[in-house]
């Protein structure tokens, strides 16, 4: 199944001065933050890529066409260097396209203009290249499937440490609520779409308060509350959080490397009647 990945956006909060790369090019280990979403779909078996370029596009598009194998496989060099043999790969079975979309362009319209390469598929995935999580991808569309849905997201708790201040009429504080301790859910992403989408997706139109608040009206959104592991990277502290999961070897995303599984969270299910879901992402 084709992933689209809106890798556009400038990333304000991640820029430390004018020459900053975009937010998906920021590392986490070896590796920018949008390798890790590509290696998560591929490890699902989803390996074609269409990338919606925007601010930063020649520094993606220069990451992959040099992009350096024995960076992130064991490998056998012999021959003074000669001949080298990969013992695994990662990338070496994606298909990517790359779209310039615009610096400035809604994450709707830069789906309506990858459109043409979408179009023998009935359904296909999405998301922002700078969120991370565990879910079980495949477990997902299999559910979505048995819907007449137009599209899904990932619902998922809150991440900021704010509270919520609760004030009397004289200004008294009468209760303080974390945010993450709320009944409050936020789009995670992760989006699966169908065809349909299109027909509630005009020009220049987000994907997310648009279409998708228009598809909820309608009855024709999903979402699936996941309470598993999944952040976003839009802040140096929240990158700087997954870096430092990343350097220990705990690093719920990276489904790919061999380590222990946990027991999966529970998964629910539900319609959107509403169309009061929150962006977090690019």
């Amino acid at each position: 199944m084709k992933v689209v990945l809106f890798c556009g956006g400038l990333g304000m909060r991640m820029r430390t001065g004018p020459e900053s790369l975009p937010k998906p090019m920021m590392p986490i280990g070896s590796r920018p933050v949008l390798w890790h979403v590509m290696r998560y779909y591929a490890h699902f078996g989803h390996s074609e890529f269409i990338l919606c370029l925007g601010y930063g596009a020649e520094a993606v598009k220069d990451y992959f066409l040099t992009y350096r194998e024995t960076g992130s496989n064991d490998f056998i060099l012999t021959k003074g260097g000669e001949h080298v043999e990969m013992l695994s790969t990662d990338i070496s079975n994606w298909s990517i396209t790359f779209i310039d979309t615009g610096v400035d362009t809604a994450i709707g319209e830069r789906l309506r203009r990858v459109r043409p390469y979408l179009e023998d598929d009935e359904m296909f995935l999405a998301n922002y290249g700078d969120v991370l999580t565990d879910a079980p991808m495949n477990e997902l569309i299999d559910d979505f499937t048995r819907t007449d849905a137009v599209g899904s997201l990932l619902a998922v708790p809150p991440q900021d440490s704010f509270h919520v201040v609760d004030i009397g009429d004289g200004g008294q504080v009468t209760g303080l609520t974390a945010v993450a301790d709320m009944a409050l859910r936020i789009n995670g992403g992760y989006f699966i779409l169908r065809q349909g989408i299109f027909d509630y997706l005009d020009a220049n139109e987000d994907l997310v308060m648009d279409a998708f608040a228009k598809a909820a009206a309608d009855g024709r959104l999903r979402a699936v509350r996941y309470d598993g592991f999944w952040a976003p990277m839009d802040t140096l502290k929240e990158r700087s959080a997954l870096e430092e999961q990343y350097r220990r070897g705990v690093s719920p995303w990276t489904l790919w490397r061999e380590r222990p599984v946990d027991p999966r969270p529970l998964m629910t299910p539900v319609d959107l009647p509403q169309p009061d879901v929150g962006s977090a992402g690019t």
